[in-house]
């Protein structure tokens, strides 16, 4: 709602000009990654605790790192791979001491 007034003023002024693949594009991550991702999102918080399954979020721009590598063959360095184990250290440390 902030940024409506921004956005009005910056949006093209007809969306005729908007391809269709845009608008799919759009339909798919809002429905899919937005609707359908937090459904089972929320319904993990209410079943394991906030508390418990909030740190596992923390490990999911790993497991895109992990996806990346493996599916598009993107280059993973020495320090990519440090600050993930650092980060799965901290992650397993905060479940340990928050039960």
């Amino acid at each position: 709602p902030i940024v409506a007034p921004l956005t009005a003023i910056l949006a093209p002024g007809t969306f005729v000009s908007i391809s269709l693949p845009a608008w799919l594009s759009l339909a798919y991550v809002s429905l899919f990654s937005m609707l359908i991702g937090f459904v089972f999102w929320y319904r993990g918080l209410a079943q394991g605790g906030i508390a418990a399954v909030g740190q596992l979020q923390l490990l999911q721009p790993f497991f895109g790192l992990a996806l990346a590598a493996t599916l598009l063959h993107e280059q993973v360095s020495l320090g990519m791979l440090g600050v993930t184990v650092a980060v799965i250290a901290c992650v397993a440390g905060a479940k340990k001491f928050a039960r």
